[in-house]
């Protein structure tokens, strides 16, 4: 299977800067609202069913006109701002001018595509570098409302995210505009076969282009990460991140993520193929949202040391993008649940982590006491194999508690 270098993900640059104002949500399993996508029809609780009606376009299967597939699947198709904080180098800190990094505030655009709904929440599928380090999130629908939203969960390898949006929050007329849109079968692709992209391209709001699927199975690298996509020529630009690529019925049959934008390259666009992001998408869609802090009496800790490996370290050294755990407290939850020196921990109760920044601020919304699932990479032979283990977190107050009666100990008091 050929491999090509991909030049550029499709999340816009920085639109604006400005003050950020905190919001992130964090997720964990609640099997009561367990959310399904269907391979036909529409993606649908288990438990009860959506109100919101479906972006059929054929209900005969026959295929239809381009006009036709984007006036049924546009309600279904979400354009999403993010306001961030990145963190940038400083290359110049190395002659002496200022500090090795510092942050700065940027708004990027994608796209994203509405797939179900819970009880209390709308949820929307994206890229996960769509919603990256995410300090406020705004979904824009059909009608052109803008709601407020949080990430509900993330997977970095794949680059595939899942954020909801308050029910109460939506007004009736914009639950009368939007449509929820119908899950496809990218296994039944063929190349040659015409297809629809929908996107917030270039963050100017909804627009559709068309093409025909040019290869099927490209394996192309990403920030680090090797994955296999739908490859199109149809114009797929910077904010289609997250959109939806589509087939003559208006089903969903890929999600729209890259493109190649090296010097004489024109039409070369990937689509995550929706046959593999589904099992991964009802994952994330089958959490409980987290946007409340637990009180300071009931933070939880784990008991690591760690140090994030960038994209950079991944490409370079050819290991998992995560924290490299680099100690862990003897007695400490981390120990009990048989995490090492050297394992690298890639995902936190099903989401991806990247920080020891970001897992202190996930940790926030966790109580101690809970359980809760943590994948982590571990060296074997010449690779490593990825493991699951579960931990059970331990209290701040008593971890910290016993860090004064160490230092008290060896202070002489």
């Amino acid at each position: 299977m050929k491999k090509q270098t991909l030049i550029s993900l499709l999340c816009a640059g920085v639109l604006t800067a400005g003050a950020v104002t905190g919001l992130m949500g964090f997720a964990d399993k609640d099997s009561a609202n367990d959310v399904s996508l269907m391979s036909s029809k529409k993606v649908e609780l288990i438990s009860t069913s959506s109100d919101i009606d479906t972006a059929e376009v054929s209900t005969d299967g026959t295929i239809t006109g381009v006009s036709d597939v984007a006036a049924a699947v546009m309600p279904a198709v979400v354009s999403i701002t993010n306001k961030s904080v990145q963190e940038v180098q400083n290359y110049f800190s190395r002659y002496g001018y200022g500090a090795p990094s510092y942050t700065e505030e940027s708004t990027s655009a994608g796209s994203g595509i509405i797939i179900g709904q819970n009880d209390d929440e709308l949820l929307i599928c994206t890229n996960n570098h769509v919603v990256e380090n995410s300090t406020e999130l705004t979904v824009g629908f059909a009608d052109g409302s803008a709601y407020e939203a949080v990430v509900k969960g993330t997977d970095a390898a794949n680059d595939l995210a899942v954020v909801a949006v308050k029910l109460d929050d939506i007004s009736d007329d914009t639950m009368d505009a939007i449509k929820i849109a119908e899950i496809g079968d990218s296994d039944d692709l063929v190349v040659g076969q015409q297809v629809v992209a929908i996107g917030n391209a270039l963050g100017y709001g909804q627009s559709v282009t068309t093409g025909i699927v040019s290869a099927l199975n490209r394996t192309i690298q990403i920030e680090g990460n090797e994955q296999t996509l739908i490859q199109t020529d149809a114009a797929i630009n910077p904010g289609n991140s997250g959109g939806a690529l589509l087939d003559m019925q208006g089903r969903v049959i890929g999600i729209n993520s890259a493109k190649a934008s090296a010097n004489g390259v024109e039409g070369m666009g990937y689509a995550i193929p929706i046959s593999t992001a589904k099992p991964i998408l009802e994952d994330l869609m089958n959490k409980k949202t987290r946007t409340e802090t637990v009180s300071e009496e009931d933070s939880a800790y784990i008991g690591i040391t760690g140090k994030a490996v960038s994209n950079e370290m991944s490409e370079l050294y050819g290991i998992p993008e995560g924290i490299y755990v680099t100690d862990v407290s003897e007695g400490s939850p981390a120990e009990d649940a048989g995490l090492k020196k050297g394992d690298i921990i890639t995902k936190f109760d099903g989401s991806s982590v990247t920080s020891m920044s970001g897992l202190k601020e996930t940790l926030a919304y966790y109580a101690a006491g809970e359980e809760v699932p943590v994948t982590i990479s571990r060296q074997s032979g010449d690779g490593y194999e990825e493991q699951k283990v579960t931990l059970t977190l331990g209290a701040a107050a008593d971890y910290q508690s016993q860090a004064d009666d160490s230092n008290n100990s060896n202070s002489g008091k």
